[in-house]
């Protein structure tokens, strides 16, 4: 790595689906500055390692987007906490200030909420059913409990249920989950009376990858959303447009996040609708063309 260049990135594992790299570059592109934003996979055993070269004083690094599977795990390697953060527990950007100082932020739960505003989703009253446990769920799942336009109810499961069960047990400390409901298989979710069905998990990344739910149960009055991006359209989005269901994937998602972490490494930098616009086309283009 260029040692003079100012570097962000994504580490994560896998990383080969992510399209980060596409919209922040053209972002610096268009922002005229001399930045690299770039993949860094990492295995558990390498997490240790990473964030200590990232705290010395001679690392390009200013800025890191964090995806499955480190969301918690980096919790312990930030010096501070927004207070979002610090009741998600999860992290997916990461700010460095020249002092070498971390901060942890999640653009993934004000990203998914804007998206769906977007799409003209109106959370209030409304049944909610989630698929997952790990950090993308544990956002969503606790932003939702939090905002005054709460769900009527939510059903979660996760085919760990000792790990579905811990997250609630952990997110209860601190938040209302009231509404909040785990369930002990797919059939007891009641789909065929949701409103909204979110795909937190990587299922359906790769092709050969088994649907987690039954045809039968989506229906068109269901509104399916698969945060997975890479492919366009997972198994999952395909069974439920069949069925008259509306679909989207996570884009929206990760467009409206990444823009948002990006003006948290920018902060003295304006970007404009027209860099935002751009941000999405390239998005648009790598993941559609």
């Amino acid at each position: 790595m260029n040692k003079h260049i100012t570097t962000y990135g994504i580490i994560g594992n896998p990383l080969k689906h992510t399209l980060s790299p596409v919209m922040h570059n053209t972002a610096f592109k268009k922002l005229n500055v001399d930045a690299l934003y770039k993949p860094f996979p990492l295995q558990d055993d390498e997490l240790d390692g990473f964030f200590e070269d990232l705290k010395k004083e001679d690392s390009p690094i200013f800025g890191l987007n964090v995806t499955v599977p480190y969301k918690e795990k980096v919790l312990k390697y930030m010096d501070s906490l927004t207070p979002l953060v610090e009741k998600l527990k999860a992290v997916n950007t990461i700010v460095i200030n020249k002092k070498r100082k971390l901060t942890g932020y999640n653009t993934d739960a004000p990203g998914f909420l804007t998206h769906l505003t977007e799409l003209g989703f109106d959370l209030s009253d409304k049944r909610i059913v989630i698929l997952g446990a790990g950090g993308s769920a544990r956002a969503i799942l606790t932003t939702l409990c939090l905002i005054p336009e709460r769900p009527q109810s939510i059903k979660i499961y996760n085919r760990t249920s000792s790990r579905l069960d811990h997250m609630l047990n952990e997110i209860r400390e601190y938040v209302d989950v009231s509404i909040v409901e785990p369930a002990m298989s797919v059939d007891d979710l009641d789909i065929e009376l949701a409103d909204l069905l979110i795909n937190t998990t990587s299922i359906g990344l790769n092709e050969e990858d088994p649907c987690l739910v039954d045809e039968e149960l989506l229906h068109s009055n269901l509104l399916v959303y698969d945060l997975i991006y890479n492919p366009a359209k997972t198994t999952l989005l395909k069974m439920a447009e069949e069925r008259g269901a509306r679909i989207a994937n996570g884009l929206g998602m990760l467009y409206y996040q990444g823009v948002l972490a990006l003006q948290h490494w920018a902060e003295d930098v304006e970007i404009s609708d027209q860099i935002k616009n751009d941000m999405r086309q390239a998005l648009e283009k790598a993941a559609y063309v």
